[in-house]
């Protein structure tokens, strides 16, 4: 018997050779894609990419599609509370495992295992602990094909958004900056590759920059973007907008 699971979808780079991997393992069942949508404008939650386009990916994959609706800056309440439910609902279906493209935060994966677990269900991470250098080789290898849509000015300017990943985008990256990402320097688009039946067909839009506000003091510990960062507020975003054909 396999393993019943849903695969958390975040539209990327690594949940696509994630989810490589795990269709080619026989141990699971892929029951569903969950990705969380800024409830407010509808777009995928830090990668800034339209529904449409998320909806056209899971056709193209030919997997049923799971929407988190999320407020825009949620409290940690609020974003397990959704999280809770939309489990619960799938485990009624009998799935008990739930698939991450994580590669090497422990402290995220140790606060996705504890809230899984609190539900009964196991956490699972194809990609752990392999080296960003080996997985972005592997993934351009296997014909995959991504382009970046939203960079953290922290690390990276304007140029970098709006890029499709190949060894040239590799090369220009500075030091101090992952290969897949994996800090939240930059989040990505796939839009072929060996899970796609046919690419997802898109025009470039519009680069625009966004900056979020720093939660008050009251609230600054409790939402579901915190980080130990003082000055994370103090840098924007470059986004790149991508239209569905």
């Amino acid at each position: 018997m396999k393993k019943k699971a849903l695969f958390n979808w975040s539209s990327g780079k690594d949940s696509a050779l994630a989810l490589y991997k795990t269709l080619q393992n026989s141990e699971f069942e892929i029951a569903c894609l969950l990705t969380s949508v800024n409830q407010q404008f509808q777009r995928i939650s830090m990668h800034g990419v339209r529904v449409e386009l998320l909806e056209q990916q899971a056709k193209s994959i030919e997997l049923p599609l799971e929407i988190m609706q999320i407020p825009e800056m949620p409290t940690m309440e609020v974003y397990e509370k959704v999280m809770q439910e939309t489990l619960a609902k799938l485990k009624d279906q009998g799935v008990t495992h739930s698939i991450f493209g994580d590669i090497f935060l422990e402290d995220l994966r140790k606060y996705r295992e504890d809230k899984l677990a609190e539900i009964g269900f196991e956490g699972v991470f194809p990609l752990w602990k392999i080296p960003t250098q080996d997985l972005i080789q592997e993934f351009i290898s296997l014909g995959f094909k991504t382009i970046v849509v939203c960079v953290n000015e922290r690390f990276l300017d304007k140029s970098f958004v709006g890029r499709v990943i190949d060894q040239d985008f590799i090369n220009d990256l500075p030091e101090n900056v992952d290969v897949c990402g994996e800090n939240g320097e930059f989040h990505t688009f796939t839009f072929d590759g060996p899970i796609f039946s046919k690419p997802i067909d898109f025009e470039i839009g519009e680069i625009v920059y966004r900056k979020y506000e720093k939660p008050k003091e009251e609230d600054s510990s409790n939402t579901a973007c915190d980080t130990t960062a003082s000055d994370a507020f103090d840098f924007g975003f470059w986004y790149c907008d991508l239209l569905a054909k």
